[in-house]
């Protein structure tokens, strides 16, 4: 007798999601099952949810079709009524075995009452390099333009004694390189016992699992980045030189309209910072275009904060509504400047990322292999293209030899 397919689970939108995607793969092992963990972040994060549903039935029409994630619990029904969807789980349950051994067809329950957080923590991350581990959960603050909030609940977080085991088994396991994920990873702590900041968990892992090698940390709130954490960031050579910041804009009446808790000569000052104290650091960061109200001059902002806070790394969004957030009733900008905007951002991003790709030139770096073998990312997280295929999830020494859309590397002789 022949054993059923494979089940496949389709990751849609923020590292988080990979990380549970791991866990769901488990839960769901055995079964004829195709699983869409759905972003909600824009309009368009959600169309691509359908556009993954619709293909994978085409893909595979015996299969049964789940989907869960952000969409699926901000908008349940949506779903639900899509012929191609058999099941619809939450957020809140997306994790739990109980929620896929049921039969109901829609599994959603009510994500503002959550109060826990990721007891399971993914146990193995096969199809990786890395490994990502969730922390933190969920978010307390109330951005104008985010729906996250309601599809990922109030902010909790994982105790450090879990995270330390988690990692470590990782490690034993064979991963070099682990990142934290979480939706708002800089709250992490106030609500656990002795109010821990992410600084102390961080400094926690790296006394407690000394052969980590290397450790990054997902989407920093940059307001939130105390002492603690700087001096890690800037001075802890496994943490990775590579911080990718949620900026979302450069001006400052839009920071202020989007209810955003920085303001833009913050963004820049702490940028000063971290070269100073780092030179070899790069930055990331998401940035929004077109956001109601935003003009021109206030579009110019923005743009000039890609040099001025040096960003290499840029995840550019067009404003998208969402309904039920404030920033949906505001005046809007017409759909097409905000697609014409967001193309400019994204110009003078490839701009300043070509001319820091070519500063990397001629640069010895240590690279850890992915894939099939032929790439990888080096610690600032610019991906390689290697000149001959190594060991997947091997760190080696290369030198980079030329720059392109990536960078080019022969690996280093010792």
């Amino acid at each position: 007798m022949s054993s059923a397919p494979a089940p496949e689970v389709i990751s849609l939108g923020c590292r988080l999601n990979i990380a549970e995607s791991e866990t769901i793969r488990a839960l769901v092992a055995g079964r004829d099952m195709v699983v869409v963990n759905s972003c909600a972040v824009t309009n368009a994060a959600v169309k691509a949810t359908r556009v993954a549903i619709r293909r994978a039935k085409r893909d595979r029409p015996q299969a049964q079709i789940v989907v869960t994630g952000c969409a699926a619990q901000i908008d349940p029904a949506s779903f639900a009524t899509m012929p191609e969807v058999d099941r619809v789980i939450g957020n809140a349950d997306k994790l739990a075995y109980s929620a896929w051994q049921a039969d109901a067809p829609v599994v959603v329950s009510d994500i503002m009452q959550v109060r826990e957080t990721a007891p399971h923590l993914a146990a193995s991350f096969s199809a990786h390099a890395r490994a990502f581990v969730e922390v933190q959960n969920g978010c307390d603050h109330r951005c104008t333009f985010c729906a996250i909030p309601f599809g990922r609940g109030p902010s909790r977080s994982v105790p450090a004694g879990a995270v330390v085991d988690r990692i470590a088994g990782l490690v034993e396991a064979g991963h070099r390189e682990v990142v934290l994920t979480g939706v708002d990873l800089t709250s992490y702590g106030p609500d656990l016992p002795g109010t821990p900041t992410l600084g102390q968990l961080v400094e926690r892992i790296l006394t407690h699992v000394p052969q980590l090698e290397r450790l990054r940390l997902s989407s920093l709130d940059g307001i939130e980045i105390d002492d603690r954490l700087f001096d890690l960031l800037t001075g802890e050579p496994r943490i990775m030189p590579h911080v990718h910041l949620s900026l979302q804009a450069g001006d400052d009446m839009v920071l202020k309209r989007m209810k955003r808790r920085h303001s833009r000569a913050e963004s820049v000052a702490l940028v000063e910072r971290l070269h100073a104290a780092r030179p070899e650091i790069a930055i990331g960061a998401d940035l929004i275009a077109g956001f109601p109200t935003e003009t021109e001059a206030m579009a110019a902002n923005t743009r000039a904060l890609i040099d001025d806070c040096r960003i290499v790394h840029a995840h550019v969004f067009p404003y998208s509504p969402r309904a039920g957030t404030p920033a949906a009733r505001m005046p809007q900008v017409a759909p097409e400047i905000r697609r014409e905007r967001a193309a400019v951002l994204r110009e003078t991003a490839a701009a300043a990322r070509a001319t820091w790709l070519n500063s990397l030139v001629g640069t010895t770096q240590q690279v850890l292999v992915e894939g099939s073998g032929d790439r990888g990312h080096i610690g600032n997280f610019a991906e390689v293209r290697l000149d001959a295929a190594a060991t997947p999830g091997d760190i080696l020494p290369i030198t980079i030899t030329r720059a392109g859309d990536t960078l080019h590397a022969t690996r280093t002789l010792a």
